[in-house]
């Protein structure tokens, strides 16, 4: 364990670094467009290449091509290892630059069919964008298998830095190229930090015993490639579902007030500053470590790693959800109103991040529920729970987006409060599923564990719900930072007298760290 427990350390430090830059991009972004009409023909512009990417090269090919290659690293067989990575890039780069040629021509029709709302202007405007995004997509297909390499090798510095790259050339892109050709700036942006996303994990293939040799070869008769495929193909299925409810929530959202697609965009990447910060980070270390036990059948050890994972995962995710529902609008306005990101900005930005907060705990845990079956070389079973979930999700998207209009709630938010159902539902299922298929996940000490943090989450609650009318509006940054220091030190603090165990290894590091001060 103390071994995932550095991984996921070095992992965390630098997804914090990386989510302070993914912040300081959205806050500089935010500032230059606001939530425009501009804005909203930018993130729709997305949502082609994004699924283009998470389907082919993304997430999928990586939950595939992890295990197979980590089988031939615990074989000790590197040329087959590097045969093998060198085939799946090769495959990557002609089929997305296949595909991504392909969008890029039926753009405009495209666009026109799934954003018909948007105004002519914005949808050429997002035509135009999507054929920028198109090109990082190919870039980001080979820099995500030299990340799986990498991480199987349990390299995890440079692919957790590269994302610091990406976002430091958008928010270049936004700050020194916005002011001149407006949102083109940021596809600019995007293109560069996809090749810098690339160009930093390199160096990493050749550090080590033993460096990648490339070879020209599509290995069409290797049956480890076929085993790659076959099990990338249902999660390419789960993923096309995730990426569909993306799409659809942005096509329903096109047809509601100016604003609403780029509300939902900001609420949910700042739901994911936590869930990325903790749960990406996590379930990034403990993936490679899951499927070397799984590869040597040691099953015991396995189900204890991910139960305290489980556990850990929860005492952090809990709070978090709790503190980003109540204090939406203090964060914000902290994060992000200046410049063209106005109150009225805020107010619609804050009941999407409140329904879709309410979904966090869900999005934490399926992050690590997925790659324990992934591990045990099961695909089918979250693939067939994601894409009920997708279905579940659109259904509600469209039942609680006419309902929030019947009622007088933006409509936009009742789209975050169907995606959050839907996750939970999934985060449930999946894990009395992988019960079964683990032989159990230490119940008797979730179930204490869990009722602790409750009652510190639901008292750090009580307290923000009472201080949070005297909370500074000017500036305003400091109700938020006000907020969310208070939520901290009193979920904390509860945590520490009722005896939470997901506290102690902190106690005890933080004993250590003062045993050697007393001691200089």
């Amino acid at each position: 364990m103390s071994r995932i427990a550095r991984a996921a350390s070095l992992v965390m430090v630098l997804f914090v670094i990386s989510r302070v830059l993914g912040l300081l991009r959205e806050m500089v972004v935010a500032r230059q467009f606001g939530t425009s009409a501009d804005m909203d023909a930018y993130v729709a512009a997305f949502s082609l290449p994004d699924f283009l990417f998470y389907v082919v090269a993304g997430g999928a090919l990586g939950s595939a091509f992890i295990p197979v290659f980590a089988g031939y690293l615990t074989r000790g067989d590197m040329p087959g290892a590097w045969r093998l990575a060198s085939a799946i890039i090769n495959w990557i780069v002609l089929l997305l630059s296949i595909l991504a040629g392909l969008l890029s021509i039926a753009a405009p029709w495209l666009v026109g069919w799934l954003f018909g709302d948007l105004s002519i202007e914005q949808q050429i405007l997002t035509t135009e964008l999507m054929r920028w995004m198109l090109i990082s997509t190919v870039i980001f297909g080979v820099s995500g298998v030299v990340m799986g390499i990498l991480n199987a090798q349990q390299h995890f510095f440079l692919p957790a830095a590269a994302p610091i790259i990406y976002n430091l050339s958008i928010i270049m892109g936004a700050w020194f190229l916005g002011p001149i050709i407006g949102v083109r700036g940021l596809a600019v942006g995007v293109v560069v930090g996809a090749a810098g996303h690339l160009l930093i994990q390199l160096p990493g293939l050749r550090w080590g015993k033993e460096r990648m040799t490339y070879q020209a070869t599509f290995a069409v008769r290797s049956r480890s490639l076929y085993e790659v495929g076959r099990l990338m193909a249902p999660r390419v299925l789960g993923l096309a579902a995730v990426q569909l409810n993306f799409i659809v929530t942005r096509v329903l959202a096109a047809g509601l007030a100016v604003g609403s697609i780029t509300a939902l965009y900001y609420g949910w990447i700042i739901m994911l500053l936590p869930q990325g910060i903790i749960a990406q980070s996590v379930a990034t270390a403990l993936f490679p470590t899951l499927a070397a036990l799984a590869a040597q059948e040691d099953y015991a050890e396995m189900r204890r790693i991910f139960a305290t994972t489980l556990r850990n995962l929860l005492f952090l995710t809990l709070p978090a959800a709790v503190g980003l529902i109540v204090l939406a609008q203090p964060l914000i306005r902290l994060l992000l109103e200046r410049g063209e990101f106005d109150a009225e900005s805020t107010a619609l930005t804050a009941w999407a991040l409140s329904f879709f907060a309410l979904g966090l705990v869900g999005h934490a845990v399926v992050e690590i529920a997925v790659r324990a079956f992934y591990a045990l070389k099961n695909t089918k079973t979250p693939v067939g729970i994601g894409v009920l979930a997708m279905a579940i999700n659109i259904a509600l998207s469209i039942l609680l987006m006419r309902l929030f209009m019947a009622w007088g709630f933006p409509a936009h938010s009742g789209l975050a409060l169907a995606n959050s159902t839907a996750v939970t539902l999934e985060m449930i299922v999946l894990l009395v599923l992988l019960r079964t298929e683990m032989g159990g996940l230490s119940e008797t000490s979730l179930w204490p564990s869990l009722a602790k943090m409750l009652v510190a989450t639901v008292g750090m609650a009580v307290v923000l719900l009472v201080v949070r009318p005297f909370l500074p509006d000017t500036p305003s940054w400091l109700g938020g930072m006000i907020g969310v220091g208070m939520g901290g030190l009193v979920y904390g603090g509860l945590a520490y007298l009722i005896g939470a165990d997901e506290l102690k290894p902190i106690q005890e590091k933080a004993a250590r760290v003062l045993q050697k001060v007393r001691r200089r």
